[in-house]
């Protein structure tokens, strides 16, 4: 998923000021989650606007009518979010997730289901198709000869039906392709006419499409079929909620595995609150989630290699620990030495992480520790005390671990907003805004595409989005009160 374009929102009048905008605002972002658009009314109310024009209704008040209406109702609503929602995509989208996909997590689930030989993969919101699409030629290009004999079952689903026939349809231009090198794209795609390329029929019978809201995993109303997957990818997509909606849907989407299937969520959307909800699992470049009982050890898993497409181009951040591979942690000495060696001073941030993301808390805290004994000055390992201080429910620690990191380095962005959610949540709307605010102008002074040190893939435009989605929410919840 992408940003919508906001030209044709600049131009549009002021959205109605009647009670009856306001309401199909707040029923549009309930059906759909899309909390995106609770601050951007101008943007919204174009769309609707295009809804009135083509059904002859005068304003939002008559337009609500026609979307409660049992009769037409569904159909308009079908409509409305092809409107609405957002579908800029392409093929091996985050090339450090394809790469864990094709060297890690695909072979795993191979081999574990080898006698089975049944492999159910689901791509939540989907869009124009790009994502199942290459998945379906991983999965093509592990199986080789033997992939005739699987039953392979790869679903796209979106909640936006023009999406969806576009992607039957696995056409697509030079855009969707800039990630292929050339000389894979005459592997998989056939060429036609004017720069467009259709997918070879090896591939695209392996993929089929299915319109879905993901908001129906909340109310039971989700087709009985969206079950026992043994990877899910739901990329992008969450960023657009508010975030309790977010906690809410990664336990459904986890419910919706079998044991040990895999769970990947896009670069910006991890929390380090999933990790109780499942078993995290770093991977170079990317974390992955497990359906697995959290007592139960990680599996070993192989070192991805790279990628067929190559990776985007990205600025890589200097400084920051997350952005490289974490090693396998060694077995502890009986008497770990008082200072390490430089080299291992400069592993210790990632081995911390690496504990953490496997939803060791205990060890990661011990781990901590005894690195901020021999790294004191270390804002990356405050960080991530801070972290995993919340983790383990100590909020009055952690807030003094992300105070610590933020004055060592200022500029740390995403100190001053874990501390900003810690303050919001314990109800200190002052300065939870206040941090919150200084992470974004932290984030406003980077190119937006820049990854932010320890975001975990998070560009600073990502960062400011999210800081607003909190504001907002906090004013409204400060309004309640």
């Amino acid at each position: 998923m992408g940003r919508p374009g906001l030209m044709a929102a600049k131009s549009a009048p002021n959205p109605l000021p009647d009670a009856g905008f306001s309401q199909l605002k707040s029923l549009v972002i309930e059906r759909t989650g899309h909390f995106y658009y609770q601050d951007k009314d101008e943007l919204l109310w174009e769309r609707v606007r295009k809804r009135l024009r083509a059904t002859g209704l005068r304003d939002p008040a008559q337009y609500l009518g026609l979307l409660n209406d049992s009769i037409s109702g569904p159909a308009e609503w079908v409509r409305l979010e092809a409107e609405i929602t957002i579908g800029e995509t392409f093929f091996f989208r985050y090339a450090e997730q394809f790469a864990a996909l094709r060297g890690a997590i695909l072979p795993e689930i191979i081999e574990r289901k080898r006698s089975e030989r049944r492999l159910r993969i689901w791509s939540a919101g989907c869009a124009t198709g790009a994502e199942p699409y290459s998945l379906a030629i991983l999965v093509n290009e592990l199986l080789g000869q033997d992939c005739a004999n699987w039953r392979i079952n790869i679903v796209g689903t979106d909640i936006n039906e023009a999406f969806l026939e576009i992607a039957r349809q696995a056409r697509f231009g030079k855009w969707a392709l800039r990630a292929i090198p050339p000389e894979d794209r005459t592997r998989y795609f056939l060429p036609l006419q004017r720069e467009q390329w259709q997918l070879r029929p090896e591939f695209r019978s392996l993929v089929r499409f299915q319109r879905h809201n993901l908001m129906s995993l909340l109310d039971g109303t989700s087709p009985l079929q969206f079950t026992e997957f043994d990877l899910i990818l739901c990329r992008n997509v969450l960023i657009y909620f508010h975030p309790d909606t977010v906690n809410r849907v990664v336990p459904a989407l986890r419910d919706c595995l079998l044991q040990d299937g895999w769970l990947l969520l896009g670069h910006a959307e991890p929390s380090p609150t999933f990790s109780a909800m499942m078993q995290a699992l770093s991977l170079p470049g990317t974390v992955a989630y497990r359906h697995r009982p959290p007592e139960e050890a990680a599996l070993p898993v192989p070192e991805a290699p790279q990628v067929r497409a190559p990776p985007q181009p990205v600025l890589k951040p200097e400084r920051s620990a997350r952005a490289k591979s974490p090693p396998r942690l060694p077995p502890a000495p009986a008497k770990p030495a008082a200072v390490p060696p430089l080299p291992e001073l400069a592993t210790l941030p990632s081995q911390v992480r690496a504990r953490a993301d496997a939803g060791d808390f205990k060890a990661a805290d011990d781990l901590c520790r005894e690195a901020l004994a021999a790294d004191p000055l270390n804002p990356t390992l405050h960080f991530y005390h801070g972290l995993i201080a919340q983790a383990l429910n100590r909020p009055g620690e952690a807030e003094q671990a992300f105070r610590k990191g933020i004055y060592l380095d200022k500029s740390f962005a995403m100190a001053h907003y874990h501390l900003g959610l810690l303050l919001l949540a314990d109800g200190r709307h002052g300065p939870g805004r206040r941090s919150m605010t200084s992470a974004a102008r932290i984030a406003a002074a980077m190119p937006g595409d820049r990854p932010l040190d320890e975001g975990d893939g998070l560009t600073a435009a990502d960062l400011r989005e999210l800081v607003r989605i909190h504001l907002d929410a906090a004013a409204r919840s400060g309004r309640k009160g």
